[in-house]
């Protein structure tokens, strides 16, 4: 007997929002790579622009409208454009920024971080260029990078000269480093869930598993996908499954599921179509749904996972628009309007219409809190430290309710924060030393020059 089979979101929609409510007016960066091209967390989004010094507009997801180029403050700090953008899980205002000059630089977005007004008109302002860290190791342009889901102050990044480096940014050191295994550019570096491995996947067509502590390749998936498109990795929360998307040898558009035990053959294999752009998998790890994105065209396809076969389920017809989009990423569930029933919200950047925010939502007549479509979702507190983690410890990310009596957010339509990171790295701290060192001696000279007797002693 036929049987319709049951989901919680199977009626979730989005309508094309309405032009007052987008961001506009800054010239998208005409670098072209493997990244997203936008990042964001509850409070903040990014996008690198056109210009030199590595211009990034960083907006505020509760202020639309135009952003002024020449008025509106950016943030300005590398020699060479910006390459990829990354937010902290557990800070909303520390971003990280990888770039063409061959570093990392973090920042801390001021709290009166203002480029557009109520009126959602360009706000004057100044430019912010004091990055709190610079990390120094690679030799070539960075092209990626992730911060680790459950470890504080811990990021992953790769780069044009072929390898991967884990972080401690605290510290300003590479924890681990993989070397001399990769010949060509990374497409696409993903933690697992607990942050115990990541995997790469890359020109070669081959897709590594590695423990990150030790820097060592556990194991590896020679060719995923037959085809020369892009190849992007996605763990499935702790399924011991993961998905990739490429494509077939006639250039079709495909996406497949793996059994990470037992990689010989996938579990699921489909073809989607047969467009040019490459395929961009974004999983809701909380509702195990399935957003898969392509760049270069204005579909989003849904899909929901089952941890068995067939494995994924198609949901509806998804969102469907005639702008392209260039780069798309998904807003922390901390920073939606929950009691909208908005479970996800996909921020969608194009190359000449700005940035258009997707709010999916699931249909329901109650006003209530609907807890059956939110989970627990990750919270904005570490599970352990840099250092504890690389000693061995692994635990899940620590999690939160999103009911908004539990939120200290306030109703539900507000995004709750992490705790403001403030560090220094060894290397910045020396940079700052060798400065005081020469202003004394720039002061000491002056005295010796005014003939006037100073003991440092006394």
């Amino acid at each position: 007997m036929f049987k319709i089979r049951q989901s919680k979101y199977r009626h979730i929609f989005c309508d094309q929002p309405k032009a007052e409510l987008c961001y506009s007016g800054f010239r998208v960066a005409t670098a072209t790579g493997e990244t997203q091209y936008i990042k964001a967390s509850t409070k903040y989004w990014a996008v690198a622009m056109f210009g030199g010094g590595g211009p990034v507009v960083v907006g505020r997801h509760d202020r639309p409208g135009r952003f002024e180029d020449g008025t509106s403050p950016i943030l300005k700090g590398h020699h060479g454009a910006v390459l990829d953008m990354e937010w902290s899980p557990f800070d909303d205002s520390f971003l990280a920024t990888g770039s063409e000059d061959s570093t990392i630089k973090l920042w801390s977005i001021p709290d009166d971080w203002e480029p557009t007004d109520e009126k959602g008109l360009g706000k004057k302002g100044n430019d912010f260029s004091e990055a709190m860290v610079e990390l120094e190791g690679h030799a070539k342009r960075v092209t990626l990078m992730r911060f680790h889901p459950t470890a504080s102050n811990t990021m992953l990044s790769t780069s044009a000269d072929h390898t991967v480096k884990v972080w401690d940014i605290e510290a300003g050191t590479t924890v681990t480093s993989l070397d001399g295994e990769l010949s060509d550019l990374s497409q696409d570096i993903v933690w697992d869930v607990r942050g115990d491995k990541y995997g790469i996947s890359n020109k070669d067509k081959a897709i590594r598993f590695v423990d990150p502590r030790t820097g060592a390749v556990t194991s590896k998936l020679e060719k995923a996908h037959e085809g020369s498109k892009s190849v992007k990795l996605s763990f499935l929360g702790e399924s011991g499954k993961m998905l990739s998307t490429g494509s077939t040898k006639q250039s079709g558009r495909e996406l497949k599921i793996w059994d990470l035990k037992k990689m010989d053959t996938p579990l699921h294999s489909e073809t989607i179509d047969t467009a040019s752009g490459a395929l961009m998998p974004l999983y809701d790890q909380d509702t195990s749904v399935l957003y898969l994105c392509g760049k270069g065209d204005g579909i989003i396809r849904l899909y929901e996972f089952e941890n068995k076969a067939p494995y994924l389920h198609k949901l509806n017809d998804g969102f469907r628009s005639t702008t392209p989009g260039k780069g798309y990423c998904t807003v922390p569930k901390r920073g939606l309007n929950i009691m909208s029933c908005e479970t996800t919200r996909i921020m969608k950047l194009t190359n000449k219409d700005g940035i258009h925010p997707l709010h999916f939502t699931v249909p329901r007549k109650s006003d209530a809190f609907q807890d059956d479509i939110f989970p627990p979702t990750a919270a904005p507190t570490p599970s352990h430290s840099c250092e504890e983690w690389f000693k061995g410890s692994s635990k899940l990310p620590k999690t939160m309710k999103l009911d908004p009596t539990s939120m200290s957010g306030g109703a539900g339509k507000g995004p709750v924060g992490g705790k403001r990171v403030s560090i220094k790295s060894v290397p910045t701290l020396s940079r700052e030393i060798d400065a005081l060192k020469k202003h004394v001696e720039y002061l000491e000279g002056k005295l010796k020059a005014a003939n006037i007797a100073y003991d440092p002693m006394k």
